[in-house]
């Protein structure tokens, strides 16, 4: 596991944009239970490109996780616009389906 994220920063070290780098490398945080750096990672996906729609369903996961519900909340809220706004209905319905567990 420490193998995975020591080779995803390398090549973040290379490409430090790279949305989906910084997404597999907040997964791996997560696997060993380091929330907080994945949190980290997420939020700093979010602010470099708030297109990349695949963080908001995880981000909002970790939130849940952690007892953060409001937070959660707002994210499944703007996950739900931008994945609309991408046409991307699949991750639309995932993160409606997460926000429909979490609000009802």
């Amino acid at each position: 596991m420490q193998d995975r994220i020591e080779r995803l920063k390398t090549f973040l070290k290379e490409s430090p944009n790279d949305s989906f780098l910084k997404h597999a490398l907040a997964l791996e945080y997560i696997k060993i239970g380091n929330d907080s750096d994945a949190k980290q990672m997420f939020e700093s996906n979010l602010t470099a490109d708030e297109a990349y729609v695949a963080t908001y369903y995880h981000l909002g996961k970790l939130l849940e996780r952690t007892g953060a519900q409001q937070e959660a909340i707002s994210i499944y809220e703007k996950g739900m616009q931008v994945a609309k706004a991408a046409g991307d209905m699949h991750s639309y319905n995932e993160l409606q389906a997460a926000y429909e567990d979490l609000v009802y």
